[in-house]
């Protein structure tokens, strides 16, 4: 029986290539003696190799998902809705595994993190450069958040290009007006630097979409979209506060900020404010 799988092993592995003194492997491809070299910890603590990881994996999520918004952008920007479906799709999907990323860091107790938690000084999430710009391509926009990238010239000067730039919901409603809804023309020309707030004119309009499906399939399943990702992006923060106070409970950030009091504040704030009201509408 021994030699039996011997032989059948042999037989399945026959083809694979195996001589790659001249050929670029899955590691090289991939750059994996960086990504697993990174995980540096600062303790000899057992958990902190979690907490590296699992921060790491969500920045990768995330610089995904920068990547399918831009690109949703553009393409609505251009009248392109098939394509930009696709991308926002993806970037659905992608905030799941987000998401589900929480449900592994909550293994971490409160006595666990505190082995580790001094040795992270000011360095905190709130930081993090990447979930700015998701924020600022959705529309909310802080400009006091600018100020913790002064060390990183180059990285602030790609946070502010963002921070002025019209985002994924400006260029749907520009969509809107180019399907012959009467937007607010100062809407149309407005300062994208600051946060967008509710319009009566793009109530309107979504509304006459989603009560006329058909006519308007494009930019109905486009509202849809942005509704999917505004769900999932409020999921996020929910578990992100409901695990930072599982884990510290209401102390301050290690950056400084309020905690989970902050966390639970934005849970309020709307990114497609429209999309949600009509609803009621309906």
């Amino acid at each position: 029986m021994v030699l039996k799988k011997r032989e059948m092993s042999t037989t399945e592995n026959e083809g694979v290539y195996t001589d790659f003194s001249n050929d670029m492997t899955y590691g090289e491809y991939l750059q994996l003696d960086k990504i697993l070299s990174s995980q540096k910890g600062l303790s000899d603590h057992h958990d902190e190799m979690l907490f590296i990881i699992i921060h790491q994996v969500s920045e990768l999520w995330m610089k995904l998902m920068i990547h399918e918004i831009n690109a949703a952008i553009s393409s609505i920007s251009t009248g392109d809705f098939q394509t930009s479906f696709k991308q926002l799709a993806r970037v659905s999907k992608t905030q799941i595994q987000i998401i589900q990323a929480w449900d592994v860091l909550s293994t971490l107790t409160p006595s666990e993190y505190l082995e580790f938690r001094d040795q992270l000084g000011q360095a905190s999430g709130f930081q993090s450069y990447q979930y700015r710009m998701i924020e600022f391509a959705l529309g909310y926009k802080t400009d006091h958040v600018l100020q913790i990238y002064k060390k990183e010239p180059t990285l602030q000067r790609e946070l502010e290009k963002a921070y002025i730039a019209p985002g994924l919901y400006d260029v749907s409603i520009k969509a809107l007006a180019n399907a012959g809804f009467e937007i607010d023309q100062r809407l149309l020309e407005r300062d994208y630097s600051i946060t967008y707030t509710p319009n009566q004119s793009v109530n309107k309009a979504w509304l006459e979409v989603y009560k006329n499906v058909n006519k308007y399939w494009n930019l109905y399943q486009l509202g849809e979209k942005l509704v999917d990702i505004e769900d999932c992006l409020q999921q996020w923060r929910f578990r992100h506060m409901k695990t930072v106070e599982r884990i510290i409970g209401f102390k301050r950030g290690t950056g400084g900020s309020s905690g989970v009091s902050y966390l639970k504040k934005v849970l309020d704030h709307r990114f497609f404010p429209e999309l949600w009201d009509i609803r009621t509408e309906l």
